[in-house]
C-alpha cells in the first residue's frame, strides 16, 4: 500500500490509501481490526467488484472472528462471532435495501451495534442514523473492461470516537 500522492490531502480525520492487490485489501483490513472496538460502525462504499467484502474478510480475520467472511448480498446480514475476547463481527449488504432505516429495523442493526463490529456495504443514506460516529471507506476502482487492480481509498471517521484515532496506521 502506498501513501497518497503529495498533491491529494485528505481532509483533517481522513486518510487516503492506494491498494494494489486483493491481498493488500485483506492486510488493510487487518490492520483496521486493531482500530475497532464494540460499538463501531463501518460504511463502505464503492462500485461492485472494489473490493468491500475483500477488505471485511481481512477486518474478519484481524478480529478472530468464526466463519468465512463471504458477501451477505442475499442474506442481507450474517453476524460472525468472536472465537477470543474481541467483539463479534455483523456484516450486512444493504444493496438491495431501498429503503433507509425503516428497512433496516428488521436487522436489529440498533440492537447489534453496542456489542459489535457492523459493518455496512452500500450503507449510505441508510445507516447513518444509528450513531454519529463511524467509519467511513469509499473505494474507487478503475470501471469499464479492466484488469485494473489499483483502488484509491479514503478513509474518514466522523464523530467524536474518531477525533483522537491515528488513521494514518491504515496506510503504513
Amino acid at each position: 500500500m502506498e501513501a497518497p500522492a503529495p498533491h491529494s490531502p485528505a481532509e483533517p480525520g481522513s486518510v487516503q490509501i492506494v491498494v494494489t492487490s486483493p491481498e493488500q485489501m485483506r492486510e488493510l483490513g487487518r490492520r483496521l481490526a486493531k482500530l475497532l472496538r464494540a460499538g463501531d460502525l463501518v460504511m463502505l462504499s464503492g462500485e461492485l467488484g472494489a473490493g468491500k467484502t475483500t477488505l471485511t474478510r481481512g477486518l474478519g480475520e484481524g478480529l478472530g472472528v468464526r466463519g468465512a467472511v463471504t458477501s451477505p448480498t442475499f442474506v442481507i446480514a450474517r453476524v460472525h462471532p468472536a472465537l477470543g475476547d474481541g467483539p463479534p463481527l455483523v456484516h450486512v449488504d444493504a444493496y438491495r435495501l431501498s429503503g433507509g432505516l425503516d428497512e433496516m429495523e428488521d436487522l436489529d442493526l440498533d440492537v447489534s451495534l453496542p456489542d459489535s463490529v457492523v459493518v455496512v456495504e452500500w450503507g449510505e443514506g441508510k445507516v447513518e442514523e444509528l450513531t454519529e460516529d463511524r467509519l467511513q471507506v469509499v473505494i474507487h476502482r478503475a470501471v469499464g473492461d479492466t484488469t485494473d487492480e489499483v483502488r484509491q481509498m479514503t478513509v474518514t471517521g466522523v464523530g467524536e470516537r474518531w477525533v483522537t484515532a491515528d488513521l494514518s496506521v491504515l496506510a503504513a
